[in-house]
């Protein structure tokens, strides 16, 4: 159930309505937009009357969610969730945000590279992977937590945040001194133990969708993670598996506006893992922006063809840069813009 109250509606007339709730046997979230308060009520109480609530103090309307996904769609925040770090940039705004790097941290002179090219172009996340879950076992795994400490380094040294893939529970907190953001891979949208987990913290994440995963099951992952009290969560399109093989994946451009409409949520885009090939990457970055994306996660590598991942997918330098360059044209052509 979903109650939004007055704006005018005082303290004591908003903890009226939650007390009431919470007698009823709901598990309540609030969130206070710019106007007015919403309360959403999740959970199986007994019984309830709607009506009870449409006449309480303070109450502009109350009404019932039909949607599985309760605090993942946009009733519960209609006017759209922004996300803040701590150097002011913001997700969810008028700015599409940049976020760029290699797919595995290799070396220091490596990620500075990256991290100097993306500053460079003008974005504000270094990605990079310390911990890699690969196909094969005898692929390169990362770094590990020695990745994380040069990410970190590299990322305050060129003035930039941090993004990167947790892979299990037990990595969470030893990673929480050097991310700004949590990504969840493709692999582990529907790990549900660890969107749990991740929902207890209070530190942005970013969850993909899996390579076969519906828009709904999409937002029914993301509900876990709200669920547990963590409101600062992105989506990111990143391509689904069907049967086209001209690409590695099909980057389902479509999703973007559908995921804007039923979500509060900001909603990203990886063109990068979308198409699996270089020279289109570019090409699906600018529709994703055309169709609404809130930001882009890319790859780029300083030397590509000596990557020790994803090579045939990330960038080179002066592609990202020449890519941001053609963003800032578009952008306002959308109502957007990119600095």
């Amino acid at each position: 159930m979903i109650v939004a109250m007055q704006d005018a509606a005082t303290e004591e007339q908003i903890q009226g309505v939650i007390e009431r709730m919470v007698e009823l046997g709901f598990n309540v979230h609030r969130t206070t937009g710019a106007a007015q308060t919403i309360l959403a009520g999740v959970g199986k109480p007994d019984h309830f009357d709607v009506a009870e609530f449409k006449v309480l103090e303070g109450v502009h309307d109350a009404y019932r969610i039909s949607s599985p996904y309760k605090l993942a769609g946009r009733s519960f925040r209609p006017e759209g969730t922004k996300i803040t770090f701590p150097n002011g940039v913001v997700v969810g705004g008028e700015e599409v945000i940049v976020m760029a790097g290699p797919c595995s941290v290799e070396s220091r002179g490596q990620i500075l590279e990256s991290a100097q090219a993306v500053a460079k172009a003008g974005g504000k996340f270094l990605r990079g992977g310390a911990f890699k879950p690969r196909s094969s076992p005898y692929s390169f795994q990362g770094m590990g937590i020695e990745g994380l400490k040069l990410m970190r380094e590299v990322a305050d040294e060129t003035g930039l945040l941090v993004i990167t893939e947790v892979m299990e529970i037990s990595q969470i907190e030893p990673m929480l001194p050097y991310v700004d953001c949590f990504q969840i891979g493709a692999r582990n949208m529907q790990n549900f133990n660890l969107l749990r987990e991740l929902g207890h913290i209070r530190k942005p994440c970013l969850m993909k969708r899996g390579i076969a995963a519906t828009i709904e099951e999409v937002l029914l992952s993301a509900e876990y993670i709200l669920s547990g009290g963590n409101y600062d969560l992105m989506l990111c399109e990143r391509g689904i598996r069907t049967y086209e093989t001209a690409t590695r994946n099909t980057m389902d451009i479509s999703a973007i506006p559908v995921l804007k409409k039923l979500t509060h949520l900001p909603v990203l885009a990886d063109p990068s893992h979308g198409v699996g090939i270089r020279e289109f990457v570019p090409a699906m970055a600018l529709a994703s922006v055309a169709a609404g994306a809130d930001g882009l996660l890319m790859e780029m590598h300083p030397n590509p063809e000596k990557a020790m991942s994803d090579g045939a997918q990330s960038m080179y330098p002066e592609q990202l840069e020449h890519l941001v360059a053609q963003l800032k044209q578009l952008a306002p052509v959308v109502g957007r813009s990119v600095k």
